[in-house]
């Protein structure tokens, strides 16, 4: 068996990990095309639209959600563009991988996000996501991204890689738009942070 496969298949099984509820409510696919990889997800919290967007756009208390950043700050602001810068590092089985990035960020308030990467570790990135009402069941989160990566580790793990990242942030922002939700309707004055 060659050590490449080996590796693979070591990384594969370590990145499995025990169901959560957070886990049935994120649904990851991830696929290579030429040089980069597609990501898309499928995400139903189960909270209001206003708590879904005020998470997603929470970008300087965003540390405090993904526990693989060490630093979020919005560094401009015109209208509903922003820029965010990001530092952390992503950590996959007996890897990790610091980052840092520059992202263009503009807002459809309570609709749509559409990254684009200006700067940093990753070659390429753009990301689009909408948030889809769906009545009573409250509402979808649609995520689509493209990833281009400098690294040769990551990109000889992209698919497996992009899978647990991806699938891993949405369950830790999943959890804070729950502990927001919650929080709203036992102290709504206190529902911010």
């Amino acid at each position: 068996m060659s050590v490449r496969i080996l590796l693979a298949s070591l990384l594969i099984w370590l990145s499995l990990g025990s169901a959560s509820g957070a886990e049935r409510e994120v649904a990851v696919a991830v696929r290579e095309a030429g040089d980069a990889f597609i990501v898309q997800a499928t995400i139903r919290p189960p909270v209001s639209l206003r708590t879904a967007w005020d998470v997603l756009v929470d970008f300087d208390h965003m540390v405090g959600i993904l526990s693989n950043l060490t630093a979020s700050k919005v560094v401009s602001r015109n209208g509903n563009v922003l820029i965010v810068k990001q530092e952390g590092v992503a950590r996959f089985g007996i890897f990790s991988f610091p980052f840092t990035a520059e992202r263009e960020i503009r807002m459809e308030p309570q609709k749509r996000i559409v990254a684009k990467n200006l700067s940093g570790t990753l070659r390429r990135m753009e990301s689009e996501l909408r948030l889809v009402p769906t009545g009573a069941e409250g509402i979808r989160i649609e995520y689509r991204a493209e990833f281009a990566f400098d690294s040769i580790v990551a990109g000889l793990f992209g698919v497996s890689f992009l899978n647990h990242e991806v699938e891993e942030q949405f369950q830790s922002i999943v959890a804070e738009m729950k502990r927001r939700e919650a929080q709203a309707a036992t102290d709504p004055l206190q529902a911010i942070h």
